[in-house]
């Protein structure tokens, strides 16, 4: 059991342009209570953005309307069938920095509470 919720722990998924900073930061901080994994959706990402993790979130987090944008043109169905929230989160940040830890729980934290 993960941070003490099991089975009903919310999948989050969180998008950002290579995958290194903002996204891989977010999931990150929120994984000790939730289920997280990040993408990219630029290439040679580390994590490229593909439909399994779509599929897989409860809900998609993405940092610029860019991402979002993209996931209505690469995958249209889930575009539609999946909570998506953008964030505008600029990339400007590096990985674990301090500001973008609080603007990401600042932003993130309205949407789970």
């Amino acid at each position: 059991m993960l941070g003490g919720l099991g089975l009903n722990m919310k999948k989050l998924l969180f998008v950002c342009n290579m995958g290194r900073n903002r996204s891989r930061t977010a999931a990150e901080l929120y994984k000790k209570h939730y289920y997280t994994k990040s993408a990219g959706i630029f290439e040679d990402v580390l994590a490229p953005l593909a439909m399994e993790k779509l599929e897989w979130a409860d809900i998609v987090f993405v940092m610029e309307e860019e991402q979002l944008d993209f996931i209505r043109e690469k995958f249209p169905t889930q575009f539609y069938k999946k909570r998506i929230v953008c964030l505008d989160i600029p990339d400007i940040y590096v990985y674990m920095t301090k500001p973008l830890e609080l603007e990401l729980r600042e932003k993130v934290g309205r949407y789970l509470k």
